[in-house]
């Protein structure tokens, strides 16, 4: 049965990720309207971050944002975009926060919320909101003993990944609430409400405290991943009263409530306009991608890189992610993750190829496929898979003309030439992501693979996905995945609360989907498979490699 959206109706998505804050405006044919962005650093540089974020050089791998560039963000945002979108037929707006950011507010700011004032901006008023000023964020890997003592606490890193859908992991928000409760208790004791990025600007914008939604609730190791609710087991083992501290989890397409008055007086939206519930970037991606048939794979090329698609059963490993399926709850998408992405191939750029990306494609267009054997490891910071620390490893492999991976030799080497880094570098990330993806149990070959994030624009790094990969590739109308979902998130809510009850997404665009700006198109046919047979010896062996790397340097 298909469903419709009420005519002339708008849906806003936000995305706030590391860098940015997002928006994407859907009609009620579920087409792109409108759309903008706040550059982080650019835009509100007198945060004076780099990439969003402040990197403590005191702390090894303490990474963060501060809370009120991104309460300064929405304000912003929402100014640009007024000359875009009649806000009065906006019915409902959803989001998209990056995932594992926390958010820690003072005693008192729910009242705070529940008070703000039209005829200031945001950020005046919430100036002492926080109890923690500035947010740990995803990046940050300075929670290694924290990850350890809960996965002890458990009964060690398989048990908590069978109760939580992961095991410990540092830039998961349980160990880095874990970490402030016992190196600042006092900010742990001031602290009225944990909330994640995406249920914290959720807040502002119902001027109440919204909550963690079950999707973005399980990157935190703290949720029972099958029962959907707190895991006391786990509570227990993090810091003394947290669950009052979190709040109640929420499906993520449910109300989380009414905008607030502020942004009807301020911006002029219809007060009965929804709130839906936000969730994390890459369940907003999923739901971007309209990823739905086992044998897909998304695969999000951003600040860091993640690969997902969709299970119907539960099977956490050691390895990767499982997640409440953000727009059907009888399913879970599964996820890799790797911190690695767009920034080291930035810097391999403006290393090797005069911070030009036309003559890095050049270099990798030019440099023939397997790379002469070259195989780089490419860590700028603390990397997830595999666990290992900042430093670059590079190898030749030898006597590749045979079938057996036993056969083949490997040379160190300090230094490759510029077009072969460039070469490795791509094929570096995409080999390590095929044979994960196999190891966590996706498919080989994957049906297609769809490809987002900003180097999804980019037709010679997709060359040697659909090569490494044997598959084709599709990619979206637009790059920024995660707000495109949330607006379609927003108006998949609008219809559950409507209807009275879930619905399938699917039945918002059935038939339709080629015509609404959700729509995929092939971008690279499938490779060689000759070249794909080379590709996964040389696959087989890179894990080889990474395997005594970690064996050597790691941390888990």
């Amino acid at each position: 049965m298909g469903y419709s959206l009420p005519k002339d109706s708008l849906f806003l998505g936000f995305d706030s990720s590391t860098q940015s804050l997002k928006a994407t405006v859907l009609d009620d044919n579920l087409n792109i309207v409108a759309s903008d962005v706040v550059h982080f650093d650019s835009e509100l540089s007198h945060y004076q971050t780099k990439d969003g974020v402040y990197r403590d050089p005191m702390v090894d791998g303490r990474i963060v944002s501060p809370t009120l560039m991104w309460v300064e963000a929405l304000d912003l945002i929402l100014e640009k975009l007024k000359s875009k979108v009649d806000y009065g037929k906006v019915v409902a707006i959803s989001g998209s926060g990056q995932q594992h950011g926390s958010v820690y507010w003072n005693k008192g700011s729910k009242a705070m919320l529940a008070s703000l004032d039209p005829t200031k901006p945001l950020v005046r008023q919430l100036g002492n909101a926080f109890s923690a000023k500035d947010s740990p964020i995803w990046m940050d890997s300075s929670t290694t003993s924290q990850c350890r003592e809960i996965e002890k606490a458990v009964g060690g890193a398989l048990e908590l990944s069978k109760l939580t859908g992961s095991r410990a992991y540092e830039r998961f928000t349980g160990p880095q609430i874990r970490k402030i409760f016992k190196t600042q208790r006092e900010v742990y004791s001031e602290t009225e409400r944990i909330s994640l990025v995406s249920s914290f600007m959720a807040s502002l914008l119902i001027g109440d405290y919204a909550s963690i939604d079950e999707a973005d609730g399980a990157g935190m190791n703290l949720m029972d991943i099958n029962q959907r609710i707190w895991s006391k087991t786990v509570l227990e083992a993090t810091a003394p009263g947290l669950e009052e501290k979190l709040g109640k989890l929420a499906p993520s397409y449910a109300v989380a409530g009414l905008i607030a008055p502020y942004f009807v007086k301020r911006f002029h939206f219809k007060d009965n306009c929804l709130i839906i519930q936000w969730s994390g970037d890459n369940p907003n991606s999923l739901a971007g991608l309209t990823l739905n048939t086992p044998g897909d794979l998304a695969i999000s090329l951003g600040t860091s890189h993640t690969v997902f698609g969709i299970t119907s059963e539960a099977r956490p490993g050691l390895e990767g992610h499982i997640f409440p399926n953000p727009v059907d709850p009888s399913c879970f998408m599964v996820m890799l993750c790797y911190k690695n992405g767009s920034l080291i191939r930035e810097d391999v750029r403006n290393r090797c190829a005069e911070h030009s990306w036309d003559i890095f494609n050049q270099f990798l267009e030019k440099t023939p496929p397997l790379n002469g054997g070259k195989l780089g490891f490419y860590y700028k910071d603390h990397e997830i898979l595999p666990p290992l620390p900042v430093g670059f490893h590079r190898y030749v492999l030898e006597n590749l003309t045979g079938d057996s991976v036993e056969e083949i030799k490997v040379r160190e080497m300090q230094e490759f030439d510029p077009p072969s880094e460039v070469r490795a570098v791509i094929e570096g990330q995409f080999l390590s992501m095929r044979g994960h993806a196999e190891r966590f149990g996706m498919p080989t070959p994957p049906k297609r693979i769809i490809a987002t994030g900003g180097a999804s624009a980019n037709e010679s790094i997709l060359k040697s996905i659909a090569s490494i990969f044997g598959c084709p590739i599709y990619t979206v109308q637009r790059p920024d995945s995660a707000s495109l979902g949330a607006a379609l998130r927003a108006a998949h809510g609008w219809l559950c609360n409507n209807e009275g009850g879930f619905v399938p997404i699917s039945s918002m665009y059935e038939d339709k989907l080629d015509k609404t700006s959700l729509s995929a198109k092939l971008a690279v046919p499938a490779g060689d498979k000759e070249l794909l047979s080379k590709y996964t010896l040389i696959m087989k062996k890179r894990m080889e490699i990474e395997k005594n790397l970690v064996e050597r340097l790691g941390r888990s």
